[in-house]
């Protein structure tokens, strides 16, 4: 069955056409972390139906969005990446996560909750608060831990679920915290200080690696 259009001349239009059925941009969302399978994708995506996540990949790999591989031995499962175009939607989703933030007050009884469902609006908070020298992040929550790529190179996502595998510093707060900077009720800098948010910087992380970096004393 051929997508409906717009059927507009409009630039919106051709982009809402690509992206804008329910559930696509939240796939870019998970994607924007990096290669998943369709199980993890469907783990991460609560409500989602089996048919309807099924539907929507195929739509999004038509559109160029995805493409599909298969991993090697042993694995030789098939993951879902983001193409060139898919991951240009991330300035795009950063912006809607900034807009959408302060609507996240108290959390509802119906709510669904992964940590790395914040990181697109703390990329932005946090790259405002660290130095140059800070450039993994990680995050941890009490429903799990993610990690955020302040200056990635060009082929590597802007962020992870779970640690990274060397961190220039380690956050840690609750699920209310993080919801209150993602929507600048709070800052990095005022969580810190009053104790809501702990930072430590891993010693000894990558010695050898790369040079030991600093955490800023930014507000």
């Amino acid at each position: 069955m051929p997508r409906r259009s717009y059927d507009h001349y409009c630039a919106l239009a051709r982009a809402l056409d690509a992206v804008g059925d329910r559930w696509t941009l939240l796939i870019v969302r998970e994607l924007l972390g990096g290669a998943r399978r369709y199980t993890d994708l469907h783990a991460d995506l609560p409500g989602v139906s089996t048919d309807m996540l099924a539907s929507r990949l195929k739509d999004m790999e038509r559109e160029g969005l995805l493409s599909r591989r298969r991993l090697a031995p042993p694995g030789a499962a098939f993951v879902y990446e983001l193409t060139d175009r898919g991951r240009g939607l991330l300035p795009a989703l950063t912006a809607l996560a900034d807009w959408g933030a302060p609507a996240l007050d108290a959390r509802r009884p119906t709510d669904a909750v992964r940590a790395h469902w914040f990181a697109l609006p703390l990329v932005t908070r946090l790259a405002r608060h660290f130095a140059e020298g800070v450039a993994v992040i990680d995050v941890a929550l009490d429903e799990g831990e993610f990690h955020v790529l302040l200056d990635p190179v060009d082929e590597d996502p802007r962020y992870g679920d779970g640690p990274a595998e060397r961190a220039d510093v380690r956050l840690r707060m609750d699920t209310a915290t993080c919801a209150d900077v993602a929507a600048d009720r709070l800052s990095l800098a005022e969580g810190i200080a009053s104790g809501r948010i702990a930072v430590t910087v891993p010693e000894g992380e990558g010695e050898g690696d790369r040079p030991r970096r600093e955490r800023a004393t930014t507000a």
